[in-house]
């Protein structure tokens, strides 16, 4: 039977639970509001909280496609609007006074899907090898968290969530042993599109020391404001009152509104300029310059991003099928929306930051299974950074690999960020052999 493990953060008690290495205390509350209203913080209780419960995911549409690939889904979570929970994984060991470093994962999936608490994305490996502690947040998604902009429906809600999260680890993670003067906060996706926004926002000031970018797909965020005013007039019936499957229901229409808006259609609901928190998309730049020597920054992409996106674009999915050459201008295709997406704008913003007085390391993760058609694909990094065996078996992401040498390459990658998080000095270059290369931003 499981092991009590019981925290006593400013919050009120908490009781968790030992997990063979880790201690785990999850599901907590960080904010409450209702729908379409900025979060407040969750009042301190006197009774103890039984934290032993998943984080419930923000309610979201399927998306068969991306389970397969990911062999795993939020199928096994609880939907609930109200979502803005977080989890805390631990060392077994560790206790208050132990100063360990905190690593504050926010997960991607467009703004639209996933949730901090995805078994795919289980930090127990990363936490126990690396000796740090893990926060996984869950925040709102879709029409529950971005989009807005309107009158009675604010815009970047989901990113209120995610600082309502820090401030709740700022305040709290100490009584799990943690340091909150060395916060790690890392993504991927739009996870790694948040963590960058956080950095250009007045209010995560102090909240964080350092910032691992993955994968953002920084070419799609600007220039975005017709995409939206469009999406808004397709969601303008969409209220407060109706049922949570009714909003799930019209989201199909909504995102319908962007489909004219090119690349940028991709990933329709995200961030906005101009809105609170964040600045115009003018001021966007001199922002992340103001707050560049604040944070260090670790980002990156894998080698060949855009192979997940293949399927889901005919014009690509023709090119592959053309006899004899269809392979080679295939992957001509994914190699240049690789560099457009994801690559250009990482390696702009690690060299913009560095100039600013920040220090910057770019990596790539070149890590494949070998033989999988899918190759270093978005979402690659993933099983590097997380789970187990067991959690992975059935992605298709990772088939034809032995777990052993997966494993072997994951020990390594995870190293890399647990020496990010403990303010190690990565060097001018380091690499980890057929997975990983990075190198110091100047």
């Amino acid at each position: 039977m499981p092991t009590d493990a019981v925290f006593t953060p400013p919050s009120g008690p908490i009781r968790g639970w030992i997990d063979g290495s880790v201690a785990r205390a999850t599901g907590i509350p960080y904010a409450m509001s209702d729908r379409f209203e900025e979060p407040r913080p969750v009042a301190d209780r006197d009774g103890t909280l039984v934290a032993t419960d998943w984080s419930p995911a923000c309610p979201q549409r399927p998306v068969p496609f991306l389970d397969a690939v990911l062999g795993g889904s939020v199928e096994g979570l609880e939907a609930d609007e109200h979502c803005q929970r977080l989890s805390v994984t631990a060392p077994r060991d560790a206790g208050p006074g132990d100063g360990l470093p905190v690593m504050v994962w926010l997960h991607g999936g467009s703004y639209t899907s996933g949730a901090g608490d995805v078994p795919i994305m289980d930090p127990a490996p990363l936490v126990a090898e690396q000796r740090v502690i893990a926060v996984t947040v869950t925040y709102r998604l879709g029409l529950f968290g971005y989009l807005g902009g309107v009158a009675g429906k604010p815009a970047n809600l989901g990113l209120f969530d995610q600082l309502e999260a820090l401030r709740w680890v700022r305040r709290n993670i100490a009584a799990f042993g943690g340091d909150p003067e060395r916060v790690t906060v890392f993504g991927q996706s739009a996870g790694g599109d948040a963590v960058a926004h956080l950095m250009a926002t007045p209010d995560a000031s102090g909240l964080f020391r350092r910032a691992i970018i993955q994968s953002a797909p920084f070419a799609l965020a600007r220039r975005r404001a017709a995409m939206v005013e469009a999406m808004n007039e397709a969601a303008r019936g969409i209220t407060a009152d109706d049922s949570m499957q009714d909003v799930l229901d019209a989201q199909p229409a909504v995102e319908k509104a962007a489909s004219g808006f090119g690349l940028r259609r991709a990933t329709p609901f995200g961030t906005q300029y101009g809105q609170p928190p964040l600045p115009a998309e003018e001021d966007i730049d001199a922002a992340w310059h103001r707050h560049a020597p604040d944070v260090d920054v670790l980002i990156g992409h894998t080698a060949q991003e855009a192979t997940l996106f293949v399927p889901r674009i005919p014009a690509l999915q023709r090119l592959a099928r053309l006899p004899l050459i269809g392979r080679v201008l295939s992957r001509g295709a994914v190699a240049a929306l690789t560099r457009i997406i994801y690559g250009a704008g990482s390696r702009r913003f690690a060299r913009r930051h560095a100039r600013a007085g920040g220090s910057a390391h770019h990596y790539v993760v070149s890590w494949a299974a070998p033989g999988n058609p899918w190759r270093a694909a978005h979402t690659v990094d993933l099983p590097l950074l997380f789970g187990d065996e067991g959690t992975w078996q059935r992605a298709d992401l990772v088939a034809g690999a032995r777990w052993a040498d997966l494993d072997a390459a994951a020990k390594r990658v995870r190293e890399v960020w647990g020496r990010f998080a403990r303010g190690e000095d990565l060097g001018d270059s380091g690499r980890v052999p057929g997975a990983l290369s990075y190198h110091r931003v100047h």
